[in-house]
């Protein structure tokens, strides 16, 4: 009888070894290409950055990434999408931070940030204002002046009612006393209208250097913490005063619910890729700041960003479409 035992154990034990070839095991992550849907049109600041920046992490992951692009909504309708994707890993969103910190206290959109988790921050664009070469104005001073002396004749365009170069401006006009009339573009291009006839823009970095560097535009202060590096001697806003720094970030998203050891594979695997010379070159040639958050930290970063901006609206008096705050 022991025997008879011993025997049928063997027999399971081996068949047991021929069984494991055919037993499913989870596969590690990724196992397929990785898709990142860009908030934006394709070829501007963001794409171009987020093209890069996943071209260069592909090799630490050996899965290659496919970028798409649906600008729709300054970055809300991507978010949107994203957020009803399955939390595998494989759905990621690259919107800026503004469709997450700033829509939704602006506009009625069908997600919230707690619906997203960060995987990380890689750089932040520089919000400027600017006026045409030929204008009198050489500085933000003597620019302020001139609208103090002229209510209501000054006129200025930004990429859209809520983002960082509406907050800067309103910042000015609320410790100076002004009242100036905002024209937002949805198109994200102020420069254009500005070239045409508006007084002023505030805009991003990237869609107004290389006019400044032609000629054709003046730089009169930047809003972010630092002073840009490609024109050193243009003052902040925080530095004349106006206590305003802009807080717009990249960043890379996926849908909550998305596993924290895939979440830190991807955030690994861009870190190392930020380090790549293509990647600082390109950054650089779109005047942004190239700067870091992992997950925790930006996770972080933006639910303090998402506090403060609706403070800051009330503070502003911005209009929304919930009524003037």
């Amino acid at each position: 009888m022991e025997k008879t035992r011993r025997m049928v154990q063997v027999i399971f034990f081996f068949g047991f070894l021929f069984l494991i070839p055919t037993l499913s095991f989870p596969q590690e992550f990724p196992t397929k290409p990785i898709n990142i849907l860009v908030g934006f049109a394709p070829g501007g600041a963001v794409d171009v950055a987020t093209r890069v920046l996943a071209s260069k992490a592909e090799k630490f992951l050996g899965q290659p990434f496919l970028v798409s692009n649906n600008g729709g909504g300054g970055g809300s309708v991507a978010c949107t999408i994203v957020a009803k994707q399955p939390p595998d890993g494989y759905h990621l969103a690259s919107p800026a931070s503004s469709p997450l910190t700033r829509t939704p206290h602006i506009q009625k959109v069908s997600y919230k940030l707690e619906d997203f988790t960060p995987v990380m921050h890689f750089g932040a664009p520089q919000t400027v204002i600017v006026v045409r070469a030929d204008s009198p104005w050489k500085t933000l001073k003597e620019f302020v002046e001139f609208a103090k002396n002229n209510p209501g004749k000054v006129t200025y365009a930004t990429m859209g009612s809520g983002h960082g170069p509406h907050f800067a401006m309103e910042s000015v006009a609320k410790k100076e006393g002004i009242k100036w009339t905002h024209v937002p573009y949805t198109s994200g291009l102020p420069h254009v209208p500005l070239l045409g006839g508006h007084v002023m823009a505030a805009a991003s970095s990237s869609t107004v250097f290389p006019l400044v560097r032609a000629g054709s535009l003046r730089l009169l202060a930047t809003a972010n913490e630092k002073r840009c590096k490609s024109f050193p001697e243009v003052p902040t806003l925080w530095e004349l005063g106006y206590g305003y720094i802009n807080d717009g970030v990249c960043a890379i998203y996926a849908p909550k619910g998305t596993p924290l050891s895939i979440v830190k594979k991807l955030d690994d695997a861009f870190r190392k890729a930020m380090d790549d010379p293509e990647f600082i070159h390109t950054l650089n040639n779109l005047d942004y700041d190239i700067s870091y958050r992992n997950h925790e930290d930006t996770k972080k970063f933006l639910e303090e960003s998402y506090v403060n901006v609706g403070k800051t609206i009330k503070e502003l008096n911005i209009p929304t479409e919930f009524g003037k705050q």
